[in-house]
């Protein structure tokens, strides 16, 4: 690949983070697949798929269910507590859970799929305090959407955090 089509292809990776008219900052990512929207679906909710691109969670799957988020990829695993706030098979999850790390509190995850042509779209989107630096949240959702999209395509999966970093840390405004 040339280095402008990579380029290209970060950038249509890349999250974008917008802020909303109460000063609280969104990120968004919008990622797309020629698969079917079940087969998508089944990438972002079944146990054994979703233990390979990003962790496992054991509890209810059903909406207002709880149980236990851990994210398996990280340093540190740490199971924390999740709910289900909403599931619309296949068409819309979302989820919250509090984070272990100091000051980050609660966390809310929309996720998103629809057709568009002939392809499936997830997007993608949180929502942070006011004035809160996204870019180190932006570059880890993009490191397990990476994750994601190697789950639903089989293309290779990204390598480790810090090889990542190096290549897209510099469209986050990050050294690499």
């Amino acid at each position: 690949m040339n280095p402008r089509t990579e380029d290209a292809n970060l950038e249509a990776r890349r999250g974008t983070v917008t802020t909303e008219a109460d000063g609280r900052r969104r990120l968004e990512f919008r990622r797309s697949w020629p698969d079917p929207i079940e087969d998508v679906w089944a990438a972002l909710t079944e146990p054994d798929r979703l233990a390979r691109w990003i962790g496992t969670y054991d509890g209810e799957r059903r909406p207002g269910g709880s149980g236990t988020f851990t994210m398996t990829h990280e340093d540190e695993p740490v199971g924390e507590p999740m709910t289900v706030v909403e599931c619309d098979p296949p068409r819309r999850l979302v989820v919250q859970w509090e984070q272990e790390q100091e000051g980050s509190g609660v966390w809310r995850v929309d996720l998103d799929l629809f057709a568009e042509g002939d392809r499936t779209v997830l997007r993608f989107v949180q929502v942070f305090a006011a004035g809160v630096d996204v870019t180190d949240h932006a570059m880890g959702w993009h490191w397990y959407l990476d994750k994601f999209d190697s789950e639903v395509s089989g293309r290779p999966v990204p390598g480790d955090w810090d090889s990542f970093a190096a290549e897209v840390g510099p469209a986050y405004g990050r050294a690499g």
